[in-house]
């Protein structure tokens, strides 16, 4: 706009300017007077006045507080929540929605690194930057409930949670954790307890808990010092940040066994609210599968395999371990067989050698890698094993593509019919047998199907199922293998060797034992550090230790406690918790953020997130009403919080035994992004277009569609939109620009699509020219209150489903309906305001006081639709006249069909058509149509 349109612009037309000053005043309106504060039934939260019966917790996943702040695309599922919120607020619901940070983790402390300040500074002054953007957005958050995972007030419990799993057992029989002290008090009962020594008693009662010290495989790093997940390992493994190689190698590291929770994981799936896509990742993830383990006599030793298709054993024509199984050691041999095939010895004088040089290839690969990779690899320990249906001698391999982490960590390959073991028979010469008979017309390798089996013995002619239940109860009776669950999930790796992560409370004495700090010395704070960056090492050599930032601060490290038997030294664990830890729980503190006495009480804790059947089912876990954020945490995150949700509720911690009970997963805003012809990324706002190309500073440029980032110079702030727009048309326009689960381009262009809208509404109601209201008193005719109760009832509908586009969609066209009308009647203004106030709160605010109102609107009332004004008094028929649409006549709803047909036929158009003759042939299809057949 130019300074000449800019002045010649009546005085009181909406502008982002104008927007600009009432959003700044309304958000400090509902920041002094309290107008997202949920009361609580008990404690520093609750409220005098009678608790609504009504509730909705309304959660968003928090948001890592990064340097760059939020982009447009961050608060697409805030606004999404806030609208919700909203609209159920005014529906008369106590509404708890707030937001908090999850603050720990490797970015901060990796600026920490670069620059020396403290990575509480930066991750504070983020979160800062944060709340002042949110802030200007207008969510309606209540910030008493606001925590961030930093805070040691908060870290505290999350060490609690921390104990009370460590000081916990799965007891499979009742199916539920139980305190560690009811497991001693068992063994206690046994004669033998009596005669073990008190180390032997402690390492069973360690071998049982839920959280435990283990040697696991593990990413390890020697360029950066640390252990990296699955994640930050390329296909190539490397680490993602710095490209230095990965090992795999067993380190003592904390675990969490959450495997134990594997069935209640995946079949309580089924009382959730969440998308099925969601469901299915974590089905995938935690890999249940029925079959046996089989085991394989191989001299001294046994091995143990496990197989989905025991049915197929007569075709096992070798044995492959993971090269970390337990047994490869014990089983390779000091000299190759005379006859062995030069392809099985990896070109190495003897079996020891080949291994060992095979195992360090292995440990610098992912397991995405591993999985994946096509070039099938390996070596022969020397060891044979024996094939317990037929005793055929079968070598014992080592290969990579065969994983510790799922099953044994040992396969029996049966290349007939499994294309991997395929693949690998062929490379190595093995023998292949099939033991199921191919379709008909199958000329192909390995054939995965299922069909009668051959070359099978007993089994030859059975289909799958029962081939499968007559192998395995011949392999129990013989006492070789038995029926079993096989699950891919594996223990959830606990430790980081980095510095800005939670303390772990444990201390370890003298002998190296690990003690549990007492709860009334939590929080276990992190120490002041001159370096946080972790001991790094030759990138090369994987035989190195991890020396953590914590094992640098020897005042800290090394402490004089009083654990009940007098004071003495202990050793801090040097490691960190990772950074899902915070966010396993938070849903829990938000319900009571300021309790010091207990993480979350029982009473709000119900109230919030117990199960409520009289609503949800006899089935309903409890849980937070409505969880939004994104896919691509469907795994790790939702799995982890289950957990320790399931834990907390076994040993009556809380009430719920799911963190979630409805989940939604919001699309992605994505942008445009462009390049010259050097690779190099150019500004987008500063690129136009021409002809179908696209241009910067006159060079053609190549466009790419994905994600926005500052690397990607496309990056539009919440900000800038507000600042040019307003908060209202910036939020009306990232709900209006399509489903709220489906990703779509963000295009600045299109904003002012929404704030032409709000510029129409507000014109609508208030004169450009001197500012006061244009609503009048007179009452609205009927054709202005069935459109005023249409957009109700929609409007009401969309925003319940969240389909806030088309609630948009349906305001518009309402406001439309009303320009053409004139004047607006006050009993259809304030019903369009009330509808408004969800997706754009702050503009609907302004016209709700100007109307004369001096109390907010965000507790409502929502409009309710009046019945009789849905029900249309007339229907309109389209006439086909042979097929052919001719004309169309508008008859009386009650009407019959003898009356359409009557009308219809005294058209004129059809009469003109008759040219006076009788119709061969009159259909009449209630509400729909008139066919004619002349």
């Amino acid at each position: 706009m130019t300074e000449q349109t800019a002045e010649a612009a009546p005085a009181h037309r909406y502008t982002a300017t104008m927007a600009g000053e009432f959003e700044r005043r309304w958000q400090q309106y509902w920041e002094e007077h309290g107008t997202f504060h949920a009361p609580n039934p008990v404690g520093e939260l609750s409220s005098d006045a009678p608790l609504p019966a009504d509730k909705m917790f309304v959660q968003d996943m928090f948001p890592y507080p990064s340097g760059a702040g939020l982009h447009v695309g961050h608060p697409l599922g805030f606004i999404g929540t806030d609208v919700f919120a909203r609209f159920h607020r005014m529906n008369g619901r106590n509404v708890l929605h707030t937001m908090g940070f999850d603050a720990f983790g490797l970015p901060a402390e990796q600026y920490a690194v670069q620059t020396g300040q403290h990575p509480r500074k930066t991750t504070e002054d983020n979160i800062a930057t944060y709340l002042r953007q949110i802030r200007r957005v207008g969510l309606g958050h209540d910030e008493r409930r606001r925590i961030s995972t930093i805070d040691p007030g908060y870290y505290r419990w999350t060490q609690w949670i921390f104990l009370r799993i460590y000081n916990s057992w799965y007891d499979e029989t009742a199916g539920k954790a139980r305190p560690i002290a009811e497991l001693a008090a068992e063994y206690a009962k046994d004669p033998s307890w009596a005669t073990l020594s008190a180390g032997e008693r402690r390492a069973k009662i360690d071998s049982r808990r839920l959280a435990y010290l283990s040697e696991a495989p593990v990413n390890w790093c020697p360029g950066l010092g640390t252990v990296l997940s699955n994640e930050e390992v390329t296909a190539d493994g490397r680490s993602e940040r710095g490209n230095f190689p990965v090992f795999r190698r067993n380190l003592r590291q904390w675990m969490m066994r959450i495997t134990a929770y594997s069935d209640r994981l995946v079949d309580d799936l089924e009382r959730l609210d969440w998308p099925e896509k969601v469901k299915s990742m974590q089905r995938n993830w935690i890999g249940r599968s029925y079959g046996a383990r089989v085991r394989f006599a191989a001299g001294s030793e046994s091995i143990e395999v496990f197989t989905t298709r025991p049915d197929t054993l007569f075709g096992a024509t070798y044995l492959v371990l993971a090269p970390e199984h337990p047994l490869v050691d014990s089983l390779t041999t000091d000299a190759w067989p005379s006859d062995v095939d030069s392809r099985w010895t990896g070109g190495a004088a003897t079996p020891a050698e080949a291994v060992a040089a095979y195992r360090l290839a292995a440990s610098r690969k992912s397991e995405l890698d591993r999985q994946e990779n096509k070039d099938k690899t390996g070596v022969f320990t020397g060891a044979y094993a024996v094939n317990p249906v037929n005793g055929t001698s079968i070598p014992v391999f080592v290969a990579d593509y065969v994983l510790m982490g799922y099953g044994t960590g040992a396969i029996m390959a049966v290349p007939g019919q499994d294309t991997r073991d395929w693949d690998f028979a062929e490379v190595f010469g093995l023998p292949i047998i099939r033991t199921v008979q191919p379709t008909e017309g199958f000329d192909g390798k390995a054939f995965t199907g299922d069909g009668p089996a051959i070359n099978s013995g007993f089994l030859d002619g059975m289909d799958v199922v029962e081939a499968k239940k007559t192998i395995t109860e011949w392999l129990t009776e013989q006492g070789s293998g038995e029926g079993t669950v096989q699950y891919k999930l594996r223990d959830w790796l606990f430790s980081r060797q980095r510095y800005w992560g939670e303390p772990f409370p444990i201390v370890y004495d003298e002998h190296g034992v690990a003690h549990d700090i007492p709860v009334d010395q939590l929080p276990v704070e992190l120490p002041e550090v001159d370096d946080y960056s972790p001991r790094t090492f030759d990138p090369d050599d994987p035989n190195t230790e991890p020396s953590p930032p914590l094992s640098r601060a020897t005042d800290w490290i090394n402490v004089e406690l009083d654990l009940g038997d007098g004071p003495k030294m202990y050793r801090r664990d040097a490691n960190t918790m990772p950074n899902w830890a915070g966010s396993c729980w938070y849903q829990l503190r938000y319900v009571d953020p300021d309790n010091s006495e207990r993480f979350v009480d029982a009473e709000n804790e119900r109230y919030w997130l117990g199960p409520r059947p009289e609503i949800h089912g006899a089935a309903d876990p409890g849980g937070v009403d409505l969880y939004i954020g994104g896919v691509e945490h469907a795994v790790l995150h939702l799995l982890y919080s289950r957990f320790w949700q399931k834990v907390l509720f076994d040993l009556g911690e809380v009430s719920s035994d799911e963190p979630y009970r409805r989940l939604f997963n919001q699309g992605y805003i994505q942008a445009y992004a462009y390049t010259d012809a050097r690779g190099v990324y150019v500004p987008a706002d500063e690129v136009v277009e021409r002809d179908g190309k696209y241009f910067w500073q006159d060079q053609e440029v190549n466009r790419e569609y994905g994600k926005m980032g500052k690397s990607l110079k496309n990056v539009v702030t919440p900000d800038e939109m507000c600042d040019t727009y307003g908060a209202d048309t910036f939020r009306l326009y990232e709900m209006s620009m399509g489903p709220m689960e489906v990703s779509r381009p963000w295009a600045t262009k299109d904003v002012v699509g929404a704030q032409r809208f709000l510029q129409r509404l507000w014109r609508n109601l208030v004169d450009e020219e001197t500012g006061q209201l244009r609503v009048t008193e007179a009452e609205p005719d009927e054709d202005t209150l069935r459109a005023l109760h249409k957009a109700i009832a929609g409007v009401r509908e969309d925003y319940a489903e969240m389909r806030y586009n088309t609630a948009g969609a349906k305001l518009i066209e309402l406001n439309n309906f009303l320009t053409k009308a004139g004047a607006t009647p006050r009993s259809v203004a304030e019903p369009l305001v009330l509808m408004l106030a969800p997706l754009c709160p702050h503009i609907a605010e302004e016209l709700w006081q100007r109307l004369g109102h001096g109390a907010s609107l965000a507790h409502g009332p929502f409009p309710v639709a009046d019945e009789r004004y849905l029900v249309a008094d007339t229907v309109e028929y389209p006439i086909q006249v042979n097929g052919k649409v001719k004309a169309r006549v508008t008859v009386p709803a009650d009407a019959d069909q003898e009356q359409v047909k009557a009308v219809a036929l005294a058209d004129a158009k059809v009469a003109e058509l008759l040219g006076g003759k009788e119709p061969r042939k009159v259909i009449v299809v209630p509400g729909r149509l008139v066919n004619i057949v002349a």
